[in-house]
C-alpha cells in the first residue's frame, strides 16, 4: 500500500500515545490498524505545497508543515521497521549538507573527492564532479558494481549515520574509488534494490 500526503486529509485516522487504545492510519481510502503495517518505507523528506493541489491555496504552506510534523511523530511511533527513522530536519533520515556526508564518509576509512563550490550573481555552481558509480545500502547488504572496497565502505558509512538504506556516489568503481555523494531516499525504481528491501523487511523471505 502507498501512502500519499493527500491521505492525511481523510477521515478516519486515530494516533494514541498510550498502547492499549489502537491506533488507524488512512491508506487509499482504507482503514489501516498500525498493528498491520508490517513495515515502512519512507520515500518523501517532508511534504510539499505540490503535494497538495487538494487544499486552498493560501493554506498549502500550514497544512503541509503540519502534515510534515504529524508524520514525523507518527512515523517515530510506529512498532513495526521503518527505512529510514525520520530525523527532526527530514522524513527520510539524515539531512546532511554534502560536506556533512564526506566528513562522516572520511571517518568511515573512505577517500573523499574534493569539494568546492562557487557563487557568481549570474550563477551558483554545484559542488565538485558527479559520481559515476552508485552502489546502495540495505541493512547489511551493499548492490552495485563495484570493489569490494567500495561496497564496504559504504556498509560502514550507512552503520555511521544510522540508517538502514543509503545510496552511495562514488567517483569510480575500483577499489580507490572516492566517495562523491550520499542520499538516504531510496529508488524504488531499481528492481535490484526494491528486492533487497522486500528481503530485509521479510527476514530474508521474498
Amino acid at each position: 500500500m502507498i501512502l500519499i500526503p493527500k491521505d492525511l486529509s481523510m477521515s478516519g485516522w486515530r494516533q494514541y500515545a498510550a498502547a492499549e487504545r489502537p491506533s488507524v492510519a488512512v491508506i487509499a481510502g482504507r482503514k489501516v490498524p498500525i498493528r498491520e503495517i508490517s513495515g515502512v518505507i519512507t520515500c518523501l523528506p517532508r511534504v510539499t505545497e505540490l503535494e497538495l493541489l487538494h487544499i486552498a491555496a493560501e493554506d498549502r504552506g500550514y497544512v503541509a508543515a503540519e502534515m510534515t510534523a504529524f508524520l514525523l511523530a507518527w512515523l517515530t511511533a510506529l512498532p513495526c521497521p521503518v527505512m529510514n527513522r525520520p530525523s527532526p530536519a527530514s522524513l527520510t533520515g539524515p539531512f546532511w549538507r554534502r560536506e556533512q556526508w564526506a566528513t562522516v564518509a572520511a571517518r568511515a576509512g573512505l577517500p573523499v573527492s574534493p569539494i568546492s563550490r562557487q557563487v557568481s550573481l549570474a550563477h551558483a555552481g554545484a559542488p565538485g564532479n558527479p559520481p559515476t558509480v552508485r552502489v546502495t545500502v540495505v541493512g547489511s547488504r551493499v548492490a552495485g558494481d563495484a570493489h569490494r572496497r567500495v561496497l564496504d565502505g559504504a556498509r560502514r558509512l550507512a552503520r555511521l549515520a544510522g540508517v538502514d538504506i543509503l545510496t552511495v556516489g562514488f567517483s569510480d568503481g575500483g577499489p580507490a574509488g572516492a566517495f562523491v555523494s550520499a542520499e538516504p531516499t531510496p529508488d524504488l525504481s531499481r528492481d535490484q534494490t526494491a528486492d533487497r528491501i522486500l528481503e530485509h523487511l521479510t527476514g530474508g523471505v521474498t
